[in-house]
């Protein structure tokens, strides 16, 4: 068949849960002369928009049965829609069956999503497995050489189109049958992860329903889109953005790691982040003073950073971010009076946000296929002092901030924090040692007195020694190395306060 040939409609099948649109669709395919079939509440519906319609029991012969179990699986169905009219085989099958083509087929499915997030139980769940439902749409998109299938009624004005055209090319039908495989892929999907549970079975189905195409990736010759997981709620796709400029691919990455540790941290907090690592983390009495402390946990990183408050963001607030290039701001409420100065920065994005859900799973791609693992829940547990000094509550407080941050760092991390801020922070580092040193050269003055976190454990005593010879007290790592002792040594040596944590938090 010539790709721009067209195939006209001349008898369709429809079957929706969805029946949004069908006021428009039926009559359109009526007034075109087209014979529709259709059975239960699509029949009652069409009935009602004034369109004849053939019941599906009266084209079979059967009876629907099985409470609905049971409706369009038959052959006088399947038939009509697998036909290749080409093959004269298959009319001569049509013929001695008395089975006429079907040349449309609009289905969508059960609402199996819908009826697991109302909380239904089990066997209300069960009953909305679609099955005649999957069958016909896989049958017609396989059959699209001929056959046009519709699963989105967004679709319905094109076919409504095409009938004033004289029917549908087999492009536009190949389009729409690839529609038609991702829709009860779709669906699959979300059973099998029902079924599955939160696991790591042997199969792993993850279905992403495109939201928008950005402008480009993590660079411009990069193509890139946002995608959001079937069924899946999302902190990102519920945020109000108030202003600015659409978030690129790098502003949704950065948004993603700032909002997740502003909402780990004390209120009022404020979490600075640039290229995915927090570089100035500050909790205060007021939001104006945690922006002011994180920010000048490193003034120089924070320049076009994403910055994030995790109380209202108020006037003065604002009138301090405005004083400097950020790319995105996130809250959870600002007063109207912080929205008007936040405007006048036409290109910053300003987001207001419900605090992120807790993730489960881990996913990263590799070469043909995925690493994936739990999500890294980053929980204080129960932690074991080991050296000679012990800490005093106030110098744990610190330690679990400086924890917390090291935890949302790229390893190797270390994290020092004096009077809740993270004045110094050395991120990615290849070793230990250079991450501790990055991290006092970053605190400078601010380090007497301060505590440390190690989101990993301390293999030399090196990293330790820059640290206590720089003015650091107190340190908590993982433990676990062969040197264990030979670190718990060095922290009696200087005095020094040093806690295990038995739990590492590795970031790659």
């Amino acid at each position: 068949m010539v790709m721009t040939e067209r195939s006209p409609i001349r008898r369709a099948l429809i079957s929706v849960s969805d029946k949004q649109g069908l006021d428009r669709l039926g009559p359109a395919l009526a007034a075109a002369g087209v014979q529709v079939i259709a059975s239960g509440g699509t029949r009652k519906a069409l009935v009602e928009f004034g369109v004849p319609t053939l019941a599906v029991s009266d084209l079979t012969g059967s009876p629907e049965m099985l409470d609905g179990r049971v409706k369009t699986l038959h052959p006088k169905i399947h038939g009509a829609l697998l036909a290749d009219t080409t093959n004269p085989q298959h009319l001569r099958d049509l013929e001695a069956n008395g089975i006429e083509p079907i040349d449309l087929l609009v289905a969508n499915l059960y609402p199996f999503a819908e009826t697991v997030a109302s909380s239904k139980a089990d066997n209300e769940v069960i009953e909305n497995i679609d099955i005649g439902g999957p069958a016909m749409i896989r049958a017609a998109a396989k059959n699209h050489g001929r056959m046009v299938v519709v699963t989105d009624p967004a679709e319905y004005e094109f076919i409504i189109a095409a009938l004033a055209r004289g029917g549908t090319t087999l492009d536009e039908r190949r389009r729409l049958a690839t529609e038609a495989f991702a829709h009860t892929g779709r669906y699959d999907a979300l059973i099998h992860a029902w079924l599955n549970g939160e696991g790591m079975g042997d199969h792993l189905l993850v279905a992403l329903d495109r939201v928008k195409t950005l402008r480009y990736g993590e660079n411009p010759h990069q193509q890139a889109a946002l995608y959001r997981q079937a069924g899946a709620e999302g902190w990102v796709f519920e945020a109000r953005q108030l202003q600015g400029k659409e978030l690129s691919f790098n502003n949704y990455a950065d948004g993603e790691s700032t909002w997740r540790l502003a909402n780990r941290i004390a209120h009022p907090g404020c979490v600075v982040v640039k290229h995915l690592n927090p570089c100035g983390v500050a909790q205060r009495p007021t939001v104006y003073e945690a922006f002011v402390a994180a920010r000048k946990c490193d003034p120089l990183s924070a320049f076009g950073g994403v910055a994030a408050v995790n109380d209202l963001l108020d006037a003065d607030t604002a009138s301090e971010m405005a004083k400097m290039f950020l790319e995105v701001v996130i809250c959870p409420a600002i007063t109207d009076e912080a929205a008007s100065i936040l405007a006048k920065k036409k290109n910053l994005r300003v987001l207001v946000a419900r605090p992120p859900e807790q993730q489960t799973l881990d996913m990263r791609m590799i070469g043909g296929g995925a690493l994936v693992q739990d999500a890294d829940r980053r929980e204080i547990g129960e932690w074991k002092t080991v050296s000679e000094s012990k800490p005093t509550p106030e110098q744990v407080r610190q330690l679990q901030l400086a924890w917390t941050v090291g935890a949302h760092c790229k390893s190797n991390s270390i994290v020092i924090v004096q009077d809740d801020a993270a004045v110094g922070i050395g991120v990615g580092d290849q070793s230990r040692v250079g991450a501790a040193e990055r991290a006092v050269g970053q605190a400078g003055d601010r380090l007497n007195g301060a505590v440390a976190a190690s989101e990993a454990l301390i293999p030399f005593r090196d990293g330790l020694d820059a640290l206590a010879n720089a003015g650091v007290v107190a340190l908590v790592e993982t433990g676990g190395s062969v040197k264990d002792q030979e670190v718990i040594d060095a922290a009696n040596e200087h005095g020094m306060v040093l806690m295990f944590t038995g739990m590492r938090h590795f970031r790659h």
